[in-house]
Order: structure tokens, then sequence, then C-alpha cells
């Protein structure tokens, strides 16, 4: 039987890169399902008052026994914004609580990027985020906290999540390229709102080094909870590529 990990995903904005992911991993030969449940978001707003209601405990537990109906043997909150915006501290608990509620082992989208940082043993990290640049810069703490050193950050300003899943391959390509700094090792793109599945080997070659995008590092987070190491170069170089 196929594993399965599930995923929390906030309102509608760029879920069909799960179907798209999926599709990509089983044509590596990977066997795998990754059922996707929208949460109540509330206001979709990069505002920090906005996200800690967005990633509060009653609006994650209260979609945790449908993605159960599909047999996941993990969950994860795909996001990253109404994770890190809780501290270091908090996003763990935050964890927990999922955990606990799911009775499965859980993550969500910041804790993939900081254990996506360190499996490309990466030290040095630029940011090129969506958000303000207020919202950007608690991920900034976030990372540091997990013990990277990020060399640049730049915030874009969009403040909702929908306006970001307009987005096409000119406009990530240009964040991308944005923010990238000589001194990184990697680059960060982290809104799971963010279309990117399609184009990581485009963005990974325009920069010449790897590139970490939300909803890529979220599905290599949920494998990782299960053991899972799935080799796929069209992945990006955090599958092996």
């Amino acid at each position: 039987m196929a594993n399965a990990v599930g995923f929390l995903y906030p309102g509608h904005s760029a879920e069909d890169d799960y179907p798209r992911l999926e599709g990509i991993l089983n044509r590596a030969g990977a066997d795998v399902r990754l059922p996707l449940v929208h949460t109540d978001i509330g206001e979709d707003a990069h505002r920090v008052d906005a996200l800690l209601e967005m990633g509060s405990a009653h609006r994650l537990a209260d979609r945790v026994e449908v993605v159960k109906q599909h047999g996941v043997e993990a969950v994860v909150w795909s996001c990253t914004s109404a994770s890190f915006v809780f501290g270091w501290e908090g996003a763990h608990a935050q964890v927990r609580e999922l955990s606990a509620t799911a009775a499965l082992p859980a993550s969500s989208t910041s804790f993939a990027f900081a254990h996506a940082v360190r499996a490309l043993g990466a030290e040095r990290v630029a940011i090129a985020a969506t958000y303000p640049e207020d919202v950007a810069e608690l991920f900034t703490g976030f990372l540091k906290s997990a013990g990277a050193e990020v060399v640049s950050m730049c915030g874009s300003g969009v403040i909702t999540a929908a306006e970001v899943g307009t987005w096409g391959k000119a406009e990530v390509l240009a964040l991308a390229r944005g923010g990238d700094h000589p001194d990184a090792e990697a680059v960060l793109l982290p809104d799971t709102a963010l279309h990117t599945v399609e184009w990581l080997p485009e963005i990974e070659a325009a920069l010449g080094k790897p590139v970490l995008t939300a909803n890529q590092v979220t599905v290599w987070e949920g494998l990782r909870l299960l053991d899972r190491t799935v080799p796929c170069p069209q992945l990006g170089r955090l599958f092996g590529g």
C-alpha cells in the first residue's frame, strides 16, 4: 500500500502544487499519496494578528479528522507564516499539539525549511519572501534559532495569499533572483501560496545554487516523517538532483 502524508493547507492559493508533486514523485517510483485538506483561515492577510489566528490550534484541530480519513501516516501544517509567527518555541508547541490531536507524527512548513537547510549542508541562506518585511523578519529570526545564518532578506510587501497564488514563472524567477546573495549557499522562497513546483530546475539553474520553496520542502518534510527518501531531480537538489 502506498505511503500517505496528509497536509492541512490554509485557504486556496497554490494547493494544485500538491497533486503536481504527487504525480512527479510517483513517476519517479515513490508510490505515495499526498491528500490535502483545506483549513478555514479567517482573514487572508500576511499580518501578525491574522497569522496567529490562522495557525491557532482550533483551526488546525477542526480539520484533523477529515485528513485522517485518507489513511495518512503523518500530517503537516502546510503553512510557513502561520507557524514561524509563533516563534521557535511557539511553533514547536503548535506541532506538538497537532501531533497529539492527530495521534500521528506532525510538522509544519517552517520546520521543513529548517530541516531542509540542514539536509543540504547550507550554513548561509538568503530569503526571498512575498511577505511584508516585518513578517519576513520573523522568518529570519526563526531560521537563526534553527542555526542558519541569514545573509540577506527581502520582502515583497504582498498582503494576501490570494494575490501570491496568481504569480507565474516570470514573477517567481524575479523573486528568486532579487532575493539571492553572493554569499548564500541556498535561496529560500517561504510562501506556500506561491506556485513553484513546475519551475524548480529552471529556478535553480538561473541562480546556480539550491532553491528551497515552501510546497517543495513541505512534501519533503512529510516524507522525512515517514523515513522516506525519494531521489527526484525534477524537484531540485533537495530531492537529490
